[in-house]
């Protein structure tokens, strides 16, 4: 069966921020980790392309809107293909083979008889594309998201039918794993719990849009229609764009990856919408929380914006997986700071674990011939560290399995600790100035070494470059392919050649703020 997984589908009103590239490194972990559990896995992200933002973001900058979107799409293309993320599809909205889906979509959805033509008014927020609750007297409303005046909308749309699936959408949501991480769940349930209402789905003055079947005037609005990108993404596959191919291709998805603020969207009306056409519900949701800087807000008017292309050339991708992995529980919000940043990286990368590496290999090539030491079966099948090493293989796959990203990155720093502590502890540099003791020095730089190579490959979906680079120390590939047999204690061959020791991991000096 397929795993598959989904970022959210980026808005292109601007081009990628910190916040789209945390979210898509996070599920590129979460991909690469269930290649290796031996899963067929099919990982989407994409853009969304529609709405009013980016038709007045166009009109602005006097280019048309698809012009708009085709420069801004490339931007997250190109990122994603610099940060090396792995995904499989990579969809956008205004593709033709979008609108055949929506417009196939919607018309079951109507057949059902959970469309309808209404009024709608209120105080409307064109960048979060939603009305907001503000009463119709309030004084010059602000959207609380986005720190921008509301506009007073007053329009005939077409709504979904939310509220016929009130019961239906309260057991779905009571479910067991459905809502991740489980403190995400008590929002949504007291959003339910107010009593769910029929949404707009279309507008009536909005040029830049997919045009609604037998409703001349209609455009689709942004969340009808960007909530459909994941399923075009999957029939992206080469067949015909048909909704009863969804369950050989992927649907329904193990996790839809988001922000907290686009949860309810995920885990109330796009099931509805399921449900109405007829189409299976996705396994879960897992809505992250939102990043900082230093402990304020980022913004254009704080001049605080982290780049990620500046991140990227001034910091490598290691570093900035490593960080956002390691260091922020991933569910719930995080702040980026720069001394911290720089601390973790080169204390647990270049110290703790490049260090261990760099001096047990040298010590083994001096001591033994440039090779891996030679080791009895006690040591290739019962050893202090094999212990550790086989605890530290199960934590890892049981957190990286509910996307528990830093209980996972610091189950593997443990290991990479303790086998330093036992290098420490038996002190082979003067033990080989001890007669007769080759045969045990031996064998605990040997411990050690293997020790690394678990290490490497428990990194590999984190830091996937460094684990390359700590393998290839070795004298050792990357794992492709699933890794369950890699992960045995006792594979490093004794005898084998180990290359010259080169730093697997430079050290960071950032001498400017980000």
């Amino acid at each position: 069966m397929t795993y598959s997984l989904t970022t959210p589908l980026y808005y292109v009103n601007a081009k990628p921020h910190l916040g789209s590239t945390y979210t898509t490194i996070a599920c590129d972990a979460l991909a690469r980790f269930q290649r290796l559990e031996g899963q067929e896995v099919l990982f989407v992200t994409g853009v969304d392309e529609h709405g009013q933002k980016i038709q007045r973001t166009a009109e602005a900058r006097k280019i048309s809107p698809q012009e708009h979107c085709d420069l801004i799409s490339r931007e997250y293309m190109d990122l994603w293909s610099r940060w090396e993320i792995s995904n499989d599809r990579f969809v956008r909205t205004t593709s033709e083979r979008h609108l055949p889906l929506v417009q196939a979509f919607f018309q079951r959805c109507e057949a059902a008889g959970h469309i309808r033509t209404g009024h709608q008014e209120g105080w409307y927020c064109v960048d979060c594309e939603e009305f907001k609750d503000d009463p119709a007297d309030a004084q010059s409303p602000c959207c609380p998201t986005h720190l921008k005046p509301l506009e007073w909308r007053d329009e005939e749309n077409l709504f979904f039918c939310l509220s016929t699936f009130q019961k239906p959408i309260e057991s779905l949501i009571a479910e067991p794993g459905f809502i991740a991480p489980a403190s995400r769940r008590k929002e949504v349930e007291n959003f339910v719990a107010g009593g769910l209402r029929d949404f707009s789905i279309s507008r009536v003055n909005v040029s830049h849009g997919l045009p609604v079947p037998g409703h001349p005037g209609h455009t689709f609005y942004v969340w009808f229609d960007a909530l459909l990108g994941y399923l075009t993404a999957l029939l992206d596959d080469g067949g015909s764009v048909d909704l009863d191919r969804l369950s050989d291709a992927g649907w329904p998805v193990s996790v839809h990856v988001i922000g907290k603020d686009i949860l309810r969207f995920h885990a109330v009306y796009w099931p509805a919408m399921l449900m109405s056409a007829g189409l299976p519900l996705p396994k879960s949701v897992f809505g992250h929380g939102f990043l900082t800087r230093e402990g304020q807000k980022m913004g254009k008017s704080l001049g605080n914006v982290l780049d990620p292309e500046l991140l990227l050339d001034r910091c490598g991708t290691d570093a900035v997986r490593w960080y956002l992995l390691r260091d922020i529980q991933f569910g719930d919000d995080g702040d980026f700071q720069q001394q911290r940043f720089v601390d973790l990286v080169n204390n647990d990368l270049a110290n703790t674990i490049g260090n261990l590496l760099n001096r047990t290999s040298s010590m083994s090539r001096k001591w033994f011939e440039n090779a891996v030491p030679p080791a009895d079966e006690a040591v290739r099948e019962h050893h202090l560290l094999r212990d550790k090493a086989e605890l530290t293989i199960q934590q890892v796959r049981e957190s990286m399995q509910q996307l528990n990203f830093q209980k996972a990155s610091q189950a593997v720093l443990q290991l990479a600790i303790d086998a330093n502590g036992f290098l420490n502890e038996q002190a082979p540099w003067s033990q080989m100035k001890q007669p007769g003791q080759e045969v045990q020095v031996g064998q605990d730089l040997y411990a050690v070494l293997e020790s690394s190579r678990i290490v490497g490959i428990l990194l590999q979906p984190i830091v996937p470059d460094l684990s390359e680079r700590i393998l290839t120390q070795l004298g050792l590939g990357s794992v492709s392919g699933a890794w369950n047999d890699h992960l045995t204690w006792g594979m490093l061959v004794p005898g084998s050649v180990l290359p010259k020791p080169e730093p697997v991991m430079q050290r960071l000096e950032l001498e400017a703020p980000l």
